[in-house]
């Protein structure tokens, strides 16, 4: 895909300032497609509209699974007068992924105004906005930003008018990282301990306090304005064709320029590193990358030739877009320790409810940590891919297997590293 990166209008990221003034929000066109669908609910912009509208455009979801935002509205049964509810997912705990939190302190109400739209597609109640606790500044910026929304009449009773009422809550996480699943992040928001629940059912048909429910992530909300404003046709057309639309780029690790870049779907890996991020610091030559967060499948840097920022091209890669969280790796990092340090985050962070994930997590830390002291033996790494397989899709939650893909596929691609690491424990024993 050709891009004038120099030259190219973010979406997302506010053009030359902060957008968490409402007023300059509202200056640059904010609020503009709510308006728009509440002045006409009963003509153009049903919510049945609004829905299809989005389904059109091809809005994946930005959280890591990339569903169909418009799809997984039109699960939500129909009304029988009870509450209904709209949860926006802000935890963002995942190692290598930081994109959120640039909406949250630059352009909040972009969110805002798209989780309305969301909550009034669905005939939602109140939308829970989910923000991992440890983000105490943006936090307070979102707090600010949902109480300005209040005064401007945009949130609570007769919303514009419309006789519509939604209301907004800002909710701190306690800062696990398995309250990003979407049914621990439920389970959280009720005051409870961060346990994923069992499926079926399903948050749709049973969610926040039993009711209908729907989680989306804070990204893929923010992009709903911009679907109505520019329509759905023009939106499809931004990206890849399967994956469309403007994406937040995280990119970090050895390169020259880290940071969150706004850019369409399907960019080169290669543009992203040597002409947004400004190539590997210090000279040295790419070694891996891991494209989407720190669970998603790692890639030598023989593999990222052609391969394109979207989840069918990722996918072709044998890896996964994620959440375009983008870790580089250069030529001097050592892949044991890199891999010890992701699988003793997953140990960590596994709630202990499902026996693979309790068990599985802490021997994969336990053998990574042997053979990182220079006590492993050869047998240890097929040991440790048995273990991947015992505990991927064994469980109630993604978890064990997000922890079990990163040490499957850094062992399978770099194994030279892990058998030569076990030969010096081997050569120091003799």
């Amino acid at each position: 895909m050709a891009i004038d990166f120099q030259n190219y209008k973010t979406l997302i990221i506010p053009q030359g300032g902060n957008l968490r003034d409402i007023k300059a929000y509202e200056k640059q066109g904010g609020y503009k497609a709510l308006k728009t669908v509440f002045d006409a609910r009963e003509s153009a912009w049903t919510r049945e509209n609004v829905i299809n509208e989005v389904k059109t455009a091809g809005l994946r979801g930005r959280g890591g699974a990339g569903f169909n935002t418009g799809l997984k509205w039109s699960f939500m049964p129909k009304p029988d007068g009870g509450k209904r509810y709209l949860a926006a997912n802000g935890d963002e705990s995942e190692p290598g992924t930081f994109k959120d939190r640039v909406i949250f302190e630059f352009n909040p109400h972009l969110f805002i105004e798209g989780a309305i739209i969301g909550a009034y597609s669905i005939q939602a109640d109140a939308v829970y906005v989910y923000i991992r606790g440890e983000y105490r500044s943006w936090i307070r910026f979102m707090e600010q930003a949902v109480a300005d929304a209040y005064k401007a009449g945009y949130l609570g009773k007769n919303i514009l008018g419309s006789g519509i009422n939604i209301d907004m809550y800002v909710h701190s996480g306690a800062g696990a990282y398995i309250c990003g699943e979407e049914s621990s992040l439920m389970e959280s928001l009720e005051g409870k301990r961060g346990y994923p629940r069992v499926k079926p059912p399903f948050p749709a048909q049973r969610g926040l306090w039993g009711r209908p429910t729907t989680i989306n992530n804070i990204e893929s909300l923010a992009n709903v304005p911009l679907i109505l404003n520019m329509g759905a046709a023009k939106y499809a057309e931004m990206g890849a064709k399967t994956h469309p639309g403007p994406v937040l780029y995280g990119i970090s690790g050895h390169v020259n320029r880290p940071g969150v870049y706004e850019f369409p779907t399907g960019m080169l890996i290669t543009d992203l590193i040597y002409n947004v991020a400004g190539g590997i610091r210090n000279g040295k030559k790419l070694k891996a990358l891991v494209p989407g967060g720190s669970s998603t499948p790692i890639l030598r840097a023989d593999q990222i030739e052609g391969v394109s920022m979207d989840a069918d091209s990722l996918r072709t890669a044998g890896s996964m877009m994620g959440t375009a969280g983008m870790s580089i790796l250069d030529e001097d990092t050592d892949m044991v320790d890199f891999l010890y340090r992701i699988s003793h985050f997953y140990h960590h962070e596994s709630c202990g409810q499902c026996t693979p994930c309790r068990e599985g997590t802490g021997w994969l830390e336990k053998i990574l940590k042997k053979i990182k002291n220079g006590d492993g033996e050869m047998r240890d790494l097929d040991l440790l891919l048995d273990l991947t397989t015992q505990m991927e899709g064994r469980t109630v939650c993604a978890l064990a297997d997000a922890a079990a893909w990163p040490v499957r596929h850094t062992i399978t691609r770099f194994r030279d590293e892990f058998e030569a690491r076990c030969r010096k424990s081997v050569f120091a024993i003799a």
